[in-house]
């Protein structure tokens, strides 16, 4: 028995059987708008993470301003009292400014990573819905295709 001419048998007519069912242009099509979907999402990400790169380097030189000119309210003179409080007051502002800014960057991120979320999930949604009526069409008698 030659087992390579079984084979080839097997699946001579499949190349048509495939050709007449499945229409490989629409597979290509949802392929092309899921990488799109990605690509935007790329794009919205990074467009994000500048924005708030942008945002932390305005508000390290806040920080560092407002030390320089506490530093200078504090070396002026003045009884060690007045210094110690100034300090104090100094202290409880930067460390209120921080978590303000803290959260002021948390939501900017977690937005960022809703926005690019929420692009790629209904693009997966849509893919699936595209997937399964290009399966359903490749499936249906000659007769339903024809009309549809």
């Amino acid at each position: 028995m030659n087992y390579t001419n079984a084979f080839t048998d097997m699946f001579k007519n499949s190349g048509d059987m495939l050709k007449n069912s499945v229409d490989v242009n629409q597979f290509l099509a949802i392929g092309k708008k899921n990488a799109e979907a990605v690509t935007e999402a790329g794009q919205a990400a990074m467009e994000s993470a500048q924005a708030i790169t942008r945002r932390q380097a305005e508000i390290a030189r806040e920080t560092v301003e407002s030390a320089l000119k506490a530093s200078k309210e504090i070396f002026a003179s003045g009884t060690p009292e007045t210094n110690i409080a100034k300090q104090t007051a100094f202290a409880k502002s930067a460390f209120e400014s921080s978590l303000v800014n803290l959260r002021e960057i948390s939501e900017m991120m977690a937005k960022s990573a809703f926005e690019t979320f929420d692009l790629v999930s209904r693009r997966a949604a849509e893919s699936v819905d595209e997937l399964s009526k290009a399966a359903g069409a490749a499936h249906a008698p000659a007769s339903k295709k024809k009309s549809a």
